[in-house]
């Protein structure tokens, strides 16, 4: 049975969620951050990277969003949430799991520069640099819910649970909110309501506490 170690308010709630989609059994070993705000030496001891979300799997120890869920999905999950190769939106799929990782990662960089030195003109100009990616990106996902109910097609995919977390958590980080795009609007609204995904939020959400 995999292990997702999960720690608070992170990624890892989506590894949950994943299994929760599947109807797969699984173990979740909580960890607390602490009041810096970083993981405890105990999370990071588990894997090399020492990041959100890291899984067992017998004698495997797994670390890395992408890498986990294509893991659970091939080696458990039959194939399902994936979209096959012989089918016509397979590219998008591939596409849009790709996307989560430069999204993510601009993101990232946005916040960062939040509380870098305004006055620096590097930082300035990174800043002009992210803004301009996060914008576009963002009116990406815009124009494509508005052809297409999901990222990847018609039906809900990985794709869809694994750029998630960009547009329910990322915002209490200071991440850019969805209120102004009424397509990711309606797409947030319509995803949050699938009982795996509710279920996996009561348990390993943003507002989740560690079981008694």
């Amino acid at each position: 049975m995999i292990t997702i170690y999960h720690l608070g308010v992170s990624q890892s709630d989506r590894v949950v969620w994943l299994m929760e989609e599947l109807a797969l059994p699984y173990n979740l070993e909580w960890f607390d951050r602490q009041e810096s705000g970083m993981a405890p030496p105990e999370y990071k001891a588990l894997h090399p990277a020492g990041t959100a979300p890291i899984i067992r799997d017998g004698d495997l120890v797994l670390s890395e969003s992408r890498a986990i869920v294509d893991y659970i999905i091939n080696r458990h999950g039959n194939g399902r949430l994936q979209v096959g190769v012989d089918q016509p939106n397979y590219p998008d799929y591939l596409y849009w799991m790709s996307f989560r990782d430069s999204l993510q990662g601009n993101l990232m960089l946005q916040l960062f520069l939040k509380s870098a030195r305004p006055d620096d003109p590097a930082v300035q100009r990174a800043g002009l640099f992210a803004n301009d990616r996060v914008d576009r990106q963002y009116a990406q996902l815009e124009d494509r819910l508005g052809q297409s109910d999901y990222l990847a097609g018609p039906e809900f995919t990985a794709a869809d649970l694994i750029n998630f977390f960009a547009f329910t958590t990322m915002p209490l980080f200071g991440g850019p909110g969805v209120d102004k795009l009424p397509n990711l609007s309606r797409y947030v609204q319509r995803v949050s309501q699938r009982p795996s995904y509710i279920k996996s939020m009561a348990i390993a959400g943003p507002d989740a506490k560690r079981p008694a």
